[in-house]
């Protein structure tokens, strides 16, 4: 059988496939089609010489809905909520993130006040209804919502996390009213209390929801029509994969659906190598990407924000923790109105890339500053099937940024390339220091197809000492596609006190959630993680305690309550045993296992392909020795000055570092002093 990952970046579209019969891995790439990116996919598909014909599985993950988000192309949305609750969703929160920041605004919501409409209906925090929908009154504002033109409507009542009775009756309602519009309920995402983080949720899988979902279902059409026979996985932001029909209902568990492979790749092989701890670090033509990765798990985000913290749209769903920059190979150089050079987050991406492309780029890119310095060969990037115009890199870095910070040329493009590397330093930074992890403790996992040209500038800015470029680099996110389980989540909001907690409920609720994530399951072989998300009497936030079965059944109050504080101990360095603890939700992971591809041993041994002048610090050019990847065999040593080149990326190991190619053929590079 023919397993197949499909990755729609902002500059490439990559695609790998794994032949189960053969163990064999096909890879391809090219530039992402952005009008219409169903066409790349089949590019991808043509240059790889493969059939979908003979297809069991395709894995696609996309950024078209955290793009669609960010760049605000959403549908027009209307909002119903609780009478009375119309300004929950523009007043928010009242912390200010970026206290010293004089220019600092606060989220914009998608919906506008005249678009949220108050219905009279009422349901208390115990699930008692205190007053009834009136179902007239819903069809009267259908009736509304037709005559102005809105194409999603976003339903969140209050307190409906704990009786859905209303959002049923009133997404009823309005599904047979409005046949082309796109309608959702807050239950039907999530069933967590918060409600202005439950209203921001729901408003944002309502706003994204007609262009993802008939994204979706035209990519859906497109590979039946080209044989594909078999099934569509669409990749979540929580590291597992779901149906195209779920993805249709609830596109916001889309958001980080492309990067997020590369960080369950990440973990996959570092943890074969023997690094439990590890830092993805995912370098593309966009942007770049940092996430933690420890004993094995990659971190799950306690609180994710669409665009950032400062001003982003919460929104309460499972997402593997990543850091994002603006700094991709396309990322463009520029000089701001007081003369400092400034890279991204503006980026060329794929039209019209960057000046190197020749297809019509007349800024300079990072892209362009590697090709300068030598670091990207011009003849074979992407195999040869791309020339690069290295004499256009240079003239465009000269008279853009050169001449007016009177600099030569190769200063002027290794000042490009240094600042992107700290602003990359930046972001692992994030993930590792600020978090409490000290970054010298783990080993730095390079993906993407720029991510191997600059990941021992960052680990040394760092003090990282190991840096891992795995197999199909500029492919990794894909790969990690077809290494992702199946996984669904649900939670409940269950808020009891600890000592008075009613199990016998508590099982039932279990029961319930359990019976909703078997119907979402397409695989076998489905296991079930439990959790009860507890915290201290008077805090803000819990932390999910994992919890065994038998632990509920035997209602083990203190065993539950000993794994809560030890967690919190482990976590803030502290904890108060003799203070009431109390649940607040329930929560449940489903996984089911798929089959995982199994990675190609290294070629055979070969000699240095050539010599080549590259510029890696400051005083000029070093005599490089240039390898092919595909030419090292496992135990090959190569120190640097030293480039090792393969489809899609290359590999910069500076003068002192070592590099030992593994048993599995991963390149291991230890950083010299």
């Amino acid at each position: 059988m023919l397993f197949v990952a499909v990755d729609i970046g902002g500059t490439f579209t990559d695609l790998v496939a794994f032949d189960q019969a053969s163990a064999q891995l096909y890879s391809a790439k090219r530039l992402t089609t952005p009008q219409n990116l169903v066409d790349g996919i089949l590019d991808c598909v043509n240059a790889s010489g493969l059939s979908l014909d003979n297809a069991a599985q395709l894995i696609h993950g996309s950024t078209v809905a955290i793009n669609t988000l960010i760049e605000r192309r959403g549908s027009k949305t209307a909002l119903l909520v609780t009478k009375g609750t119309r300004d929950v969703y523009a007043i928010g929160r009242g912390n200010r993130p970026d206290a010293y920041n004089l220019f600092f605004t606060r989220p914009r919501p998608l919906v506008s006040r005249a678009a949220i409409f108050e219905v009279d209906e009422r349901m208390l925090a115990g699930g008692v209804v205190r007053t009834s929908l009136d179902p007239v009154e819903v069809q009267n504002l259908a009736r509304r919502l037709t005559d102005e033109g809105f194409e999603a409507v976003a339903i969140c009542f209050l307190h409906s996390y704990a009786n859905v009775a209303h959002e049923e009756q009133a997404s009823t309602i309005l599904r047979a009213a409005l046949d082309s519009c796109y309608v959702t309920a807050s239950h039907e995402i999530m069933r967590e209390y918060r409600e202005y983080e439950r209203i921001s949720t729901t408003a944002v899988n309502a706003y994204i929801g007609p262009k993802v979902s008939g994204y979706v279902g035209s990519l859906d059409g497109a590979l039946r029509d080209h044989g594909f026979r078999g099934e569509l996985s669409i990749m979540q932001s929580n590291g597992g994969v779901m149906s195209p029909e779920i993805a249709a209902r609830r596109p916001v568990m889309m958001m980080e659906s492309g990067p997020v492979g590369g960080i369950i790749a990440c973990a996959e092989v570092a943890g074969a190598l023997g690094f439990a701890d590890s830092i993805s670090f995912d370098m593309g033509g966009t942007t770049a990407k940092a996430s933690l990765v420890r004993a094995g798990m990659p971190a799950m985000a306690e609180g994710y924000y669409v665009g950032g913290y400062e001003s982003g749209d919460p929104v309460m769903i499972p997402v593997v923790d990543v850091i994002e920059v603006g700094t991709g190979g396309g990322s463009i150089a520029w000089i701001d109105e007081v003369g400092a050079l400034k890279v991204g987050p503006r980026s060329a991406g794929s039209a019209p890339g960057p000046i190197c492309y020749g297809l019509g780029g007349e800024q300079p890119t990072i892209t362009d500053a590697n090709v300068v310095l030598g670091r990207l060969d011009p003849t074979t990037f992407l195999g040869g099937e791309m020339k690069l115009d290295r004499e256009a890199a240079r003239k465009g870095i000269e008279a853009q940024i050169a001449k007016p910070l009177g600099l030569d040329v190769e200063a002027a493009a290794r000042a490009i390339v240094d600042i992107a590397v700290a602003k990359m330093s930046l972001a692992v930074r994030q993930v590792s220091v600020e978090k409490g992890y000290d970054p010298r403790d783990f080993a730095l996992v390079a993906s993407g197809g720029a991510g191997p040209l600059h990941a021992i500038a960052i680990a040394r800015e760092l003090s990282i000492p190991t840096v891992v470029i795995p197999w199909f680099p500029s492919h990794f996110s894909a790969l990690g596609m077809l290494m992702a389980d199946e996984r669904h989540d649900a939670v409940r909001t269950f808020p009891a006190p600890l000592e008075t907690l009613d199990f016998v409920s508590l099982r039932a609720a279990i029961s319930e959630l359990e019976g909703a994530l078997h119907s979402m399951a397409r695989q076998d072989g489905m296991k079930i993680d439990l959790f009860l998300d507890l915290r201290y009497v008077g805090q803000e936030f819990n932390l999910s305690v994992p919890v065994m079965r038998e632990q509920i059944g035997s209602q083990d109050r203190i065993g539950i309550r000993a794994a809560f504080d030890d967690l919190h101990k482990a976590r803030y360095e502290h904890n108060a045993v003799n203070e009431p603890v109390e649940m607040i939700n329930v929560r449940l992971i489903a996984r089911a296992p798929r089959t995982k591809p199994k990675m190609p041993t290294a070629g055979g041994p070969g000699a240095p392909v050539r010599t080549s002048d590259v510029i890696m610090h400051a005083g000029g050019a070093v005599a490089s020795v240039v390898h092919e990847r595909a030419s090292l065999s496992p135990g090959a040593v190569v120190q640097g000055p030293a480039l090792i080149q393969e489809y899609g990326s290359t590999t910069v190991i500076f003068p002192g570092d070592r590099c030992e190619v593994a048993a599995t053929g991963e390149l291991v590079i230890q950083l010299g002093k």
